[in-house]
C-alpha cells in the first residue's frame, strides 16, 4: 500500500482551484506529491495506524452551524473517516464559531508555525448523503448539527467521483444489516400511497447509509418559483430550465491597493426567456431529522433577473477554466415597453 495508480491519482487531484485563495498552510499541503502526501496524511491527520487514504479532493465547504461562511478545504477520504483540512482564516471569520471549534492554540498565531483545523467525520457516524441538483454539490449528514457538511464542488465529475469512492469505502465497513421490510415492492419503496407523490430517489447502501438524489419534482418546484419571480408573464407550461449551475458573481473592489475582485457564490438559472441569479441555501434543505424549526431563510432568494431579449452581448475572458463571462444588458427603463400597446392608447 498504496498502489502506483492511487499515488498518481491523488497527486493529480492535489490542486487548489486557481480562482480561490487559501492560507499558507493549505498551499503547503497542495505542494506535496506522491509519497510525501501519504506520509503527511499518516503523520498529521490519520487517527488510526492502519487507515488507508483512498481519495483527495479540493472543494469549498459549508457547515450547518455557520451557513453563511464558505471556506476552502482539502477533503481526504480514508477507510475510517472523512477529513476536512480547513483554511485557518475560517476560524476568525465569525465570532460565533469559537465554541464550535474549541480553539486553544492561540499562542501559535504569531509564530512561523502555520496551523490548520481539521474537521473529522467518522464513517461509522455517517447517516445520509444528499446529492444536489445536477451533481453540483452534495451534503454529508451525521448524527447531530455539528456533523452536517456541504461540499460545493461546482463540478458534476468531482461529485460523482467522490460519491463512488465513498460507496466503495463504506462497503468495507462491517455493520449489521437492517431488517428487511415485509412485502417490499416498488410502490411501497418509492412512493407514498396516501398522496401518490414520488419521494426523492433513495439508495440505501449495504452500510445503511442513505444516498438521496433529487427527483423531477424538484426541477418542477424550481420552475414554479422562477415563474413566480417573473410576475406570471410566462406560461408555466412553456417554461423550461435549460441550465442550473453554481457559479460566482465577480464584484470589483475599487480603491484598494490593487483593484481586487471578490467572488460571491451564486446559483445561475437560465430559462428559454430569462437569466436569473439566486442566493441558494445549500446546507439547510432538506431539513435534518433533528431540526426543531424551519431555516431562517428560503432555499432560493432572487438576486437579479434579466430577459434574454434585453441581452446586448456576452464578453468572454481568455483565461483557462474557470471561464469568466460578462453579460451586458440594454438598460431599458420600462422593460415592458411593448406589452400594453393596444388600441386603447389611440382612443379619446
Amino acid at each position: 500500500y498504496p498502489s502506483e495508480f492511487l499515488m498518481q491519482k491523488i497527486t493529480e487531484d492535489n490542486q487548489i482551484p486557481v480562482h480561490l485563495h487559501v492560507s499558507v498552510s493549505l498551499q503547503y499541503v497542495a505542494g506535496l506529491k506522491g509519497n510525501a502526501l501519504v506520509e503527511f496524511f499518516h503523520g498529521n491527520i490519520a487517527e488510526v495506524e492502519n487507515e488507508e487514504l483512498r481519495h483527495l479532493m479540493w472543494s469549498s465547504v459549508l457547515f450547518y452551524k455557520t451557513p453563511n461562511v464558505e471556506v476552502m478545504a482539502c477533503v481526504l477520504l480514508s477507510t475510517k473517516a472523512i477529513y476536512f483540512l480547513l483554511d485557518d482564516s475560517f476560524i476568525h471569520a465569525d465570532e460565533h464559531q469559537s465554541d464550535f471549534w474549541n480553539k486553544e492554540n492561540s499562542d501559535c498565531e504569531n509564530s512561523s508555525f502555520h496551523l490548520s483545523c481539521c474537521f473529522v467525520l467518522k464513517l461509522n457516524d455517517l447517516q445520509s448523503v444528499n446529492v444536489g441538483l445536477f451533481d453540483q454539490y452534495f451534503r454529508i449528514t451525521g448524527h447531530s448539527a455539528d456533523h452536517i457538511v456541504t461540499c460545493l464542488t461546482r463540478d458534476s465529475y468531482n461529485t460523482h467521483t467522490f460519491i463512488q469512492q465513498l460507496m466503495a469505502v463504506l462497503s468495507l465497513l462491517a455493520r449489521t444489516p437492517s431488517p428487511e421490510p415485509v412485502d417490499k415492492d416498488f410502490y411501497s419503496e418509492f412512493g407514498s400511497k396516501n398522496t401518490g407523490k414520488m419521494e426523492n430517489y433513495e439508495l440505501i447502501h449495504s452500510s445503511r447509509v442513505k444516498f438521496i438524489y433529487p427527483n423531477e419534482e424538484e426541477i418542477g418546484d424550481l420552475a414554479f418559483l422562477v415563474a413566480e419571480k417573473m410576475d406570471g408573464l410566462t406560461n408555466l407550461q412553456s417554461l423550461n430550465i435549460l441550465l442550473y449551475v453554481l457559479a460566482f458573481q465577480v464584484n470589483h473592489v475599487e480603491g484598494s491597493a490593487q483593484n481586487t475582485s471578490s467572488l460571491q457564490p451564486k446559483t445561475l438559472i437560465l430559462t428559454s426567456s430569462d437569466l436569473f441569479l439566486f442566493d441558494e441555501d445549500y446546507i439547510s434543505y432538506p431539513l435534518p431529522e433533528f431540526a426543531k424549526e424551519p431555516p431562517k431563510r428560503d432555499k432560493y432568494q432572487l438576486v437579479d433577473g434579466r430577459r434574454i431579449r434585453d441581452l446586448d452581448r456576452v464578453l468572454m475572458g481568455y483565461q483557462t477554466y474557470p471561464q469568466a463571462l460578462t453579460f451586458v444588458f440594454d438598460d431599458v427603463q420600462n422593460q415592458d415597453l411593448m406589452q400594453n400597446l393596444t388600441l386603447d392608447h389611440f382612443g379619446e
